[in-house]
């Protein structure tokens, strides 16, 4: 088990809004279009866009999602920190991008995913930038 704790301290994401740390990640879902999203992420994932509007905080509680992980240097607005904090959803930023982030979170949560692996490629592709 991973939690959204562990998951920002081990990716080391900025916080904007930490309102359940303890909270599990059991999933992750990478996507941009929120109907799309709203179809498809489920509870416990940890959601990863690039999309700051303040309808990604809307989606989040609908999907339930365990927290929102904006990606390629991506900062919320405040409207958007107001909201997660209203409505309690975790969110935090990275200046990774997206695939990282998803190889990363990937390698953490899967039991069949070699995490040490995943890590080390998503730090070369940074670098390589």
């Amino acid at each position: 088990m991973i939690s959204v704790n562990d998951l920002a301290e081990r990716l080391a994401l900025k916080s904007h809004n930490l309102d359940d740390g303890e909270r599990e990640v059991t999933g992750g879902y990478a996507g941009d279009l929120l109907s799309w999203v709203m179809g498809r992420a489920v509870s416990g994932d940890a959601w990863v866009t690039i999309m700051s509007n303040i309808n990604v905080i809307a989606v989040a509680q609908l999907t339930d999602v365990a927290c929102v992980i904006l990606a390629e240097g991506v900062e919320p607005g405040e409207d958007l920190i107001a909201a997660a904090e209203m409505r309690g959803v975790n969110l935090f930023s990275s200046p990774e991008p997206t695939f990282a982030l998803c190889g990363r979170i990937h390698g953490m949560i899967s039991p069949h995913a070699d995490g040490e692996a995943a890590n080390e490629a998503a730090e070369a592709y940074t670098e390589a930038d």
